[in-house]
């Protein structure tokens, strides 16, 4: 007789189970729009916050929002423009000067040298000259012609006796026995120049042997 009361029991228990779950769904459910809600205010609250004014939407602004663009960017391209061409003139200078020393680097070394060609033409034209008037025009055209050196920066390597040998402006072509300090000139066979410090032909010299 007790058997109906216990079934009973057992479909009021299974019926409570089951609506647990639904009783979960429908509070997620409700903490979900709850959320999704908070989420939209958020968004609603940021789009309140941006300035309009900074994005025009009316044809006029946006209109001369553009013509102020063209026109900053065709200022900009005209400034590339002129840049170009202002480094192309310095290029085209530049290769005319380093075209123009190399032609006319010896302009003024050339101008030095003329009036030594003339002594010369004048000397040579003088049919009826004695050896001393041969000689002083020499020593005339000697001058000249040390004067064109030396405003050209061109200077003598003529070592005395006694000197000591240096490898950089001396060549030495022979050594000889001497009474003096080994490794200096003897003697100066044909000089040497110098231009702006730069060795144009080093002096021939001969220089003392080493003693034995």
């Amino acid at each position: 007789m007790n058997k109906p009361h216990n079934d009973e029991s057992k479909v009021n228990s299974q019926n409570a189970h089951s609506a647990q779950p639904e009783s979960d769904l429908a509070q997620a459910s409700e903490q979900y729009s709850a959320h999704e809600g908070s989420d939209d205010d958020a968004l609603s609250a940021d789009a309140s916050n941006v300035n309009d004014s900074e994005f025009p939407h009316e044809p006029e602004a946006l209109a001369a929002a553009l013509n102020k663009a063209l026109a900053l960017a065709a200022e900009h391209h005209d400034q590339l423009l002129r840049a170009r061409a202002e480094m192309e003139n310095i290029r085209r200078r530049s290769q005319e000067d380093v075209a123009k020393a190399r032609k006319f680097g010896i302009e003024s070394f050339a101008e030095s040298l003329v009036p030594v060609m003339d002594s010369l033409q004048a000397a040579l034209a003088l049919t009826d000259q004695t050896a001393q008037h041969m000689r002083d025009g020499i020593d005339t055209t000697m001058r000249q012609l040390t004067g064109a050196f030396e405003r050209n920066h061109l200077k003598e390597i003529a070592p005395a006796a006694g000197d000591k040998f240096d490898p950089h402006h001396h060549q030495a072509i022979a050594t000889v026995p001497a009474e003096q300090e080994p490794n200096t000139v003897v003697a100066t066979l044909q000089p040497g120049y110098l231009i702006s410090d730069r060795v144009l032909r080093p002096a021939l010299v001969t220089v003392t042997a080493p003693k034995p």
